[in-house]
């Protein structure tokens, strides 16, 4: 099995730099999309590199699926400086991939609101009650279920029973790079793992219904440290198949920031003999 998320096959390109993307991105609706998780790490490294400032980091990123990232075939990330700033930018960053019609369009899209870092020791905090230790936690041997995809490079360690009442709590590290070769900024592997709180957060059976989120919004308070991100997330269900999960992301040593995701929810069609 792959190393990596993503091959890097061009570093210029006409339409920005040229991925291919490996089994281990494979979303687990459908082989042939790909997982939002290694989308959004990808589109996060090209926020991070855009004209980069060593004075600034992310504190808000905004990924929105445009549809079914396709697991075959080119894919190219651009990135740009929305709105300069002393103390605030916004960057962007699209991913596109061959349409139906072979013609390159946007799968994915990213924004990054960037600030200016002071230090601010003396009043930090976080209001989140802790996760459980990592030690606690159980070992879900998920892959034996999946042919090579996503579910492949995350070591993933529940705290919790999977649809349990209340809110779902695991420890997940990421075993691949996101790219081929390069290791992974810190908030590139909260990324590589926040898409998870979809599921997670799951409160209704897989077997007889899909749940899919178009989206995830991550407001980062502290970089997180370590290898380990911790989730706890809900997903609330309204009566008119719409749904949305709401979580908090930790680190070991503490809460790191808070996600939301919109998700679409359909009952699974009976199969058929």
């Amino acid at each position: 099995m792959s190393d990596s998320y993503y091959d890097l096959i061009a570093e210029t390109d006409p339409l920005g730099e040229r991925f291919r993307a490996t089994d281990m991105a494979r979303g687990t609706w459908s082989a042939t999309i790909q997982h939002g998780a290694p989308v959004s790490a990808l589109l996060v490294r090209a926020l991070e590199r855009c004209e980069h400032r060593p004075d600034t980091r992310l504190s808000r990123v905004a990924v929105d699926l445009m549809g079914g990232v396709p697991s075959e075939g080119d894919l190219w990330v651009r990135a740009q400086l929305e709105r300069p700033g002393k103390q605030i930018e916004l960057v962007s960053a699209e991913m596109l991939a061959a349409g139906p019609d072979g013609e390159p369009r946007v799968v994915a899209r990213a924004g990054g609101w960037r600030m200016s870092q002071l230090d601010t020791t003396a009043v930090a905090r976080s209001g989140a009650e802790p996760m459980p230790p990592l030690e606690q936690a159980r070992s879900h041997d998920m892959a034996k279920n999946w042919e090579p995809n996503y579910v492949h490079s995350v070591d993933w360690r529940w705290l919790t029973v999977p649809q349990a009442p209340g809110a779902g709590e695991s420890w997940l590290r990421p075993t691949v790079d996101v790219v081929k070769g390069e290791p992974m900024t810190p908030l590139q592997r909260l990324f590589a793992v926040a898409d998870d709180a979809n599921g997670i957060g799951s409160k209704i059976d897989i077997r007889k219904w899909t749940f899919l989120n178009t989206d995830l919004v991550v407001h980062i308070h502290r970089v997180p440290d370590g290898e380990w991100i911790g989730i706890r997330a809900d997903t609330h269900y309204g009566p008119d198949g719409i749904g949305a999960t709401v979580g908090t992301l930790f680190d070991e040593s503490g809460a790191v920031g808070a996600i939301q995701q919109s998700v679409l929810v359909r009952p699974r069609p009976p199969k058929t003999s």
